[in-house]
């Protein structure tokens, strides 16, 4: 690579003491200060064989966000119930710009549904959902967002092969430094994916040879495709049904609560799934009282306030959006929104 470690180490520490006098410093005497912190940081790039120049633009505009420490440290603990979480995420607002842009954009919509696989309406009710259809997609610097994430220290390593993500995807040239913004915890562009989402799942939707999600509308429609479809996304089911419960119906059939890896909670998944006749038989019945479609489904039992609020048979969809945000309240709101947005209007 043609660089000597040591020379470069001491090099990188200097300029990036130099860089960052105003860096916040630890209460904790052992910790580096941020400046510090990134000067490490920068050598380990060296090592993995970044373009100098990339190196000296993305570490020369690195700052320290305490907002972002703040925010994750503080994050509200508000009690929200189904109830009073789906009319502000799936507002009547939402609705009608959800259903204005998908009439804008179906032609192109539906030419990204047939290459991918998965119905339009559920990529526009993620884009929605996301970002506002691209209205609010945060502007903090990705780099620097990940630096500080990464120095705050509880998921350093998480954040620090983030932060060499996004230095891929600007060697790749997706997209400019400058413009490569985003949430604070380092969530990108209209679809709001982090780094790693984007090397894994971003597209270049009207072959112009970038992935942008930031202003390309048909590269955003395109990565929300390819990434529920490379989590099994089946272009010919929805994702699940709201239901009423008979009484005393045993909720140990639902999948079990609680904050769980993936695979746990796959395989309580498992548990619950069974068919839409088998459903019948204990009772479980459409929300208008009717009984259940007849078809050769299967389905598990979601309760996302427990036995006391509202059910949901989930299909096989519900575990590809589940994927995406592993929480039953946002899946939900994906589930209504994309009904609504074909649903007939009176």
């Amino acid at each position: 690579m043609g660089f000597s470690l040591n020379r470069c180490m001491v090099a990188g520490f200097m300029l990036a003491i130099s860089q960052f006098s105003f860096a916040q410093t630890s209460t904790d005497n052992t910790k580096p200060d941020y400046a510090a912190y990134t000067a490490a940081l920068k050598v380990e790039a060296q090592a993995k064989g970044y373009d100098a120049a990339l190196l000296d633009a993305v570490f020369s505009s690195l700052t320290f966000y305490e907002r972002a420490i703040s925010a994750d440290k503080s994050q509200p603990e508000i009690v929200e119930t189904l109830n009073t979480y789906l009319p502000k995420r799936v507002s009547e607002t939402r609705i009608r710009m959800a259903r204005e842009r998908y009439q804008k954009y179906l032609p192109q919509l539906e030419e990204i549904g047939k290459r991918y696989g998965v119905q339009p309406r559920f990529i526009i009710a993620l884009w929605g959902l996301e970002s506002s259809f691209g209205r609010f997609m945060g502007n903090f610097s990705i780099p620097s967002a990940l630096a500080t994430m990464a120095y705050e220290g509880r998921r350093e390593t998480f954040f620090k092969q983030e932060f060499f993500n996004a230095l891929d995807i600007l060697a790749q040239g997706h997209i400019s430094l400058e413009d490569m913004k985003g949430s604070w915890a380092g969530a990108m562009g209209q679809s709001q994916f982090m780094p790693s989402s984007f090397l894994a799942y971003a597209q270049d939707g009207d072959g112009d040879g970038k992935k942008d999600i930031w202003t390309n509308e048909l590269d955003v429609f395109a990565s929300i495709a390819y990434y529920l479809k490379q989590q099994g996304w089946d272009n010919n089911g929805t994702w699940g049904r709201e239901v009423l419960l008979p009484k005393g119906f045993d909720a140990g059939h639902a999948i079990q609560r609680g904050s769980l890896a993936r695979n746990e909670w796959l395989q309580r998944w498992s548990a619950s799934e069974r068919s839409l006749a088998d459903w019948h038989k204990l009772g479980v019945r459409r929300l208008s009282g009717e009984q259940l479609p007849q078809r050769d489904l299967q389905a598990a039992l979601v309760l996302p306030d427990g036995p006391d609020g509202r059910a949901f048979l989930a299909y096989h969809n519900y575990k590809s959006l589940m994927h995406w945000n592993r929480s039953y309240y946002f899946v939900t709101s994906v589930g209504y929104l994309a009904d609504l947005i074909v649903a007939e209007q009176g």
